[in-house]
């Protein structure tokens, strides 16, 4: 049946995922731990759209790992740094999401996800001959998913990357793509070391059965970046939005 819910605060942990080995970087992430206080497809993509970062995640059952994932525009079957945030934050060895079950682990300093690159929408891989020319890079005009990469030291699996997702919806550039990092890992069948955007690290390695490890670092952002939905409060890394009814409720 269709309800509505009235304006309330929301509250959000900001992390930062694929941090680089001094904690800087790392590609922002929004997770709403109790998911059910945003109810509805609808209500969910504004708050997406509101907030501004690549990915918002929000946790339908702590227990069995549910998770429900949306850029500011779409909303994504899987995602790499969402997965990987998320079960940093609740300390999660399962995540469920509708392409299946990912399983998680902790090693140290760094939090690792097991996916598969059949999960993944359509990207472009695009090899260039150096990580200057990658570096070099203007954003490209909206329209095509696009990652850039070249070798840095092939010999050591070491991979300079960037990426443009092309939706139009004012994410120009993404700091830290997991999903993308496990695509190029597949196409070249060998574990990476990729530092992508402006130095965060994400580390990939082939399994078995076709699965692939996708690891990093995360940490709480200190410094939440101001929502266009609310004020962030900054000691724990968590900012409050506003949602503004009436807005859809399912079920």
């Amino acid at each position: 049946m269709n309800a509505y819910v009235s304006e309330q605060d929301v509250l959000i942990d900001v992390l930062r995922v694929f941090c680089g080995p001094d904690g800087g970087h790392g590609n922002a992430l929004g997770v709403v731990r109790e998911g059910a206080d945003v109810p509805g497809e609808a209500a969910r993509q504004e708050l997406a759209r509101q907030l501004g970062f690549s990915e918002t995640v929000f946790v339908d059952d702590p227990e069995r790992g549910t998770v429900d994932i949306y850029t500011p525009g779409v909303r994504l079957p899987f995602a790499g740094h969402p997965l990987v945030g998320t079960a940093w934050l609740l300390d999660l060895e399962v995540l469920e999401l509708p392409v299946g079950d990912v399983l998680a682990r902790q090693d140290g300093e760094f939090t690792w996800i097991a996916a598969r690159s059949e999960w993944v929408p359509p990207r472009t891989l695009r090899q260039y001959a150096s990580a200057a020319e990658v570096d070099a890079l203007a954003v490209p005009e909206p329209g095509e998913w696009v990652y850039a990469w070249a070798w840095q030291d092939e010999a050591a699996g070491r991979v300079r990357a960037r990426a443009f997702p092309g939706r139009g919806d004012g994410i120009e550039e993404d700091e830290a793509t997991g999903a993308a990092a496990l695509l190029l890992t597949q196409s070249l069948g060998r574990a990476l070391n990729i530092t992508q955007g402006a130095g965060s690290q994400l580390l990939t390695a082939p399994g078995p059965d076709g699965e692939i490890e996708l690891g990093g670092r995360v940490l709480l952002d200190p410094a939440v970046p101001a929502c266009h939905s609310g004020t962030p409060t900054g000691a724990r890394g968590t900012a409050r939005a506003t949602t503004h009814g009436p807005q859809p409720k399912t079920g």
